[in-house]
């Protein structure tokens, strides 16, 4: 809608109200009232209809009555979302808020280099942040192709759970890097700490006891005051996918002393952190293992959480799971969770 329809319609409203009054004006004046009321309610009636669309126009916002164009009637996506944050918080780099929520979208999105980027900047804001600590962390495991949590991201999550003793995420990623040095114990005790906060018979309780069952069976059975010590190897499996790894003849040869045999499954359409992974000595091939819901990293990312699994396995030379050039690699493909029959994997491949 234009200036000049506005103009003319408040004119049409002031010809409309002239011509309601002036009977009343010619019946007033029959009657012997006074001239001047009758003036005043003609000014009144056609000031006050321009007056209003003239103050309007200086006031208000007359370009929200043009109509609704089809490109501003486009629903904004979550890709021009951030690039209006990430341009944001170029012009104020000291919104802390903002950097939160650009990193907590980015994890979101599964995009853990910027999300680590992004807490890392609300880190410089708020040093003592444990969210922005936590979030640091986990999503540095994410970057690298063994998931560990080390370093810098082990400082971050123990001051974070200093900060606040209560925080399920950080005692929950703190366990886990208990876990992956080795330290079964510290694992198991440091996931009882969360245990009395979460819900009795929840999902989550669950598969945190049955992590607290593995790490006291790695640990060397039951810890004391438990009611048997086989109740770690007795805990409940979830899913489970049995893997029967060979290798070739051709690369026999190609084995060297400190290698390590990793057997992996990871979701088909995912994050590239593994669902399941064991690791093990290649002189035991040809052998076969079972992968487990135990033997996730987190009880988010496990083989019971989705219906079909890339599962693989790679003779590390290095002895780490990041794979390196030279190393021996094969794979089974995509097969379903719920397969009951064996999955077979021959090694016959070189990285």
């Amino acid at each position: 809608m234009k200036t000049v329809f506005l103009i003319a319609a408040a004119a049409m409203v002031a010809v409309a109200l002239a011509a309601l009054l002036l009977p009343l004006v010619r019946q007033g004046r029959k009657s012997g009232r006074s001239r001047g009321v009758f003036a005043a309610a003609l000014l009144i009636a056609l000031v006050l209809p321009l007056g209003t669309g003239a103050l309007y126009l200086l006031v208000g916002t007359p370009a929200a009555l043009n109509g609704v164009t089809a490109e501003a009637a486009a629903p904004i996506s979550m890709q021009q979302a951030l690039t209006e944050l990430r341009t944001h918080l170029q012009q104020q780099p000291d919104d802390l808020q903002g950097w939160m929520l650009l990193a907590q979208t980015s994890s979101m999105l599964r995009q853990p280099a910027d999300a680590r980027d992004a807490f890392d900047h609300a880190l410089k804001l708020a040093p003592n942040n444990a969210e922005a600590m936590i979030g640091w962390a986990e999503n540095d495991s994410m970057t690298r192709s063994d998931h560990r949590i080390e370093g810098r991201a082990l400082e971050l999550l123990k001051r974070a759970v200093q900060l606040h003793p209560d925080s399920q995420r950080g005692l929950w990623l703190l366990g886990i890097s208990n876990f992956q040095r080795g330290e079964y114990r510290e694992a198991a005790a440091t996931w009882r700490l969360l245990q009395p906060q979460l819900e009795p018979g929840s999902n989550v309780a669950k598969a945190v006891a049955e992590q607290i069952a593995v790490a006291d069976a790695r640990a060397g059975g039951a810890p004391a005051g438990a009611s048997s010590s086989s109740a770690a190897a007795t805990a409940p499996q979830g899913a489970a996918l049995q893997v029967q790894v060979a290798l070739a003849p051709a690369l026999k040869d190609k084995l060297a002393p400190g290698d390590a045999l990793f057997v992996y499954a990871r979701a088909e359409n995912g994050p590239p952190m593994p669902l399941a992974v064991a690791k093990l000595d290649p002189a035991q091939l040809p052998t076969t293992v079972t992968l487990t819901d135990a033997m996730a990293m987190t009880p988010a990312f496990k083989l019971s959480s989705v219906e079909r699994v890339f599962v693989g396995a790679r003779i590390s030379h290095s002895g780490q799971p990041v794979a390196q050039p030279g190393d021996l690699e094969g794979d089974a493909g995509v097969v379903a969770v719920d397969r009951k029959a064996p999955v077979k994997i021959s090694i016959d491949k070189v990285h």
